[in-house]
């Protein structure tokens, strides 16, 4: 037995406890009570940056995958015709085709609002290890901890650019999605383009300069092979068309032509982020549509991303194991913020003051996209999806209050 003072310590310690874990899930919401704040945080959690040892997670559940496997495999082995549902048979989903040109509506719209925008509030770029600044004076949050940083963790600032804000994820450009894969001695060979654009182009936009094969009539499955009656090339595709000789290198120029199409009229800076942020959140729901219809794939270790049935067989991959793989890829799933990556930065709440964030405080900021960041800096309303994110219902204290916080 224990002494009764004793005791009644270890009880008092355990409803402490217990107090604090509860009030740990309530919200955020800070107190005065005699000279104490107390800080109530909320479960919303920022995204976690994976490890390199690590992959990344699937969008199906692995069981469901081996299931269907099994499935397949078991289909395989009895020969007879299995008809195949669009797009898997090459035939478009004609529902899906307003949604594949309003999508690229929207990509070319926020490219130019961001372009715009960017020439008012500042972007800055750690040159070391590549986080992104949204507004003046870069914090002082020592978060730069890669190969060649600064003992003290601090970042290398530098003035940065929409690619910043806007990463380029590209991805094989695919004359026949039902043909084979790209291989490794055709990389230099095949176009490249952004992820979401060949993702509208296979969905139906036809681009002069990217051609692509429409079946007029659909193929199917035999024993798990896909069986094509169409001619391998009609009389309207010419040899070699799949094949742009100067796209390689000329890519860039296609890309930056293409986004400067669409001549925005001149208006006022919150006006363009409005019509920003709009094209924003239209352009990742669409493109999340198409997705549940088209497939994607992605690397689980890397970042790159193939749109189309099956990912492709160049050996260019240098991440986790890839010794064991041979360069490929191990591909799996794609998800929307593989195909248009947020790039999150800290939130600043108060664009006017000159004081910039600190690293002691750093739990007490938000975090937000790059885009979003960027135009709601100028203007323009967060979306609800984001809000939770911005922690602006906590209460930052000061340096002389911080250590009074518990």
């Amino acid at each position: 037995m224990l002494p009764r003072q004793t005791r009644t310590m270890t009880k008092l310690r355990e409803l402490a406890l217990r107090n604090s874990s509860t009030n740990s899930i309530v919200g955020n919401q800070l107190k005065h009570r005699h000279g104490l704040h107390i800080i109530r945080q909320t479960c919303t959690e920022f995204p976690r940056k994976l490890k390199k040892t690590e992959r990344k997670p699937w969008v199906t559940n692995i069981n469901e995958l081996k299931r269907i496997g099994r499935a397949e495999r078991k289909e395989r082995q009895i020969v007879r015709e299995r008809i195949l549902q669009p797009p898997q048979n090459g035939l478009l989903v004609k529902e899906l085709i307003p949604v594949a040109h309003q999508v690229n509506a929207d990509r070319i719209q926020l490219f130019t609002c961001v372009s715009k925008v960017a020439q008012s509030i500042a972007i800055y770029s750690c040159s070391v290890c590549g986080e992104v600044h949204i507004g003046h004076r870069p914090h002082k949050i020592r978060t730069c901890n890669v190969m060649g940083s600064a003992a003290s963790k601090e970042h290398c600032w530098r003035r940065g650019a929409v690619e910043h804000v806007l990463p380029l994820v590209e991805s094989f450009h695919l004359y026949d999605r039902l043909g084979r894969a790209v291989s490794h001695n055709e990389r230099l060979q095949v176009d490249q383009i952004p992820a979401i654009l060949e993702l509208c182009v296979q969905a139906g936009i036809d681009l002069p300069e990217y051609p692509t094969r429409r079946r007029v009539f659909p193929a199917y499955s035999i024993s798990g092979r896909v069986i094509d009656f169409e001619k391998r090339f009609p009389k309207e595709d010419a040899p070699g068309k799949d094949i742009y000789a100067c796209g390689f290198w000329q890519k860039g120029n296609n890309i930056s032509d293409d986004n400067k199409s669409v001549d925005m009229q001149p208006c006022d800076l919150q006006g363009t982020a409005v019509r920003g942020m709009e094209a924003w959140e239209r352009m990742r729901s669409g493109a999340s549509r198409l997705m549940e219809t088209y497939a994607v794939q992605t690397c689980g270790y890397c970042s790159e991303v193939q749109v189309g049935p099956k990912g492709h067989r160049v050996r260019n991959c240098q991440a986790y194991k890839h010794q064991m793989r041979d360069g490929q890829h191990a591909w799996q799933e794609a998800t929307i913020d593989d195909v248009v990556p947020p790039v999150y930065v800290w939130h600043v709440r108060d664009t006017q003051s000159e004081k910039p964030l600190v690293n002691g405080l750093k739990k007490y900021y938000g975090m937000l996209p790059a885009v979003v960041e960027l135009f709601a800096q100028a203007g323009a309303s967060v979306p609800n999806d984001y809000v939770v994110m911005m922690r602006e219902d906590v209460a930052v204290p000061e340096w002389d209050e911080e250590k009074l916080v518990v």
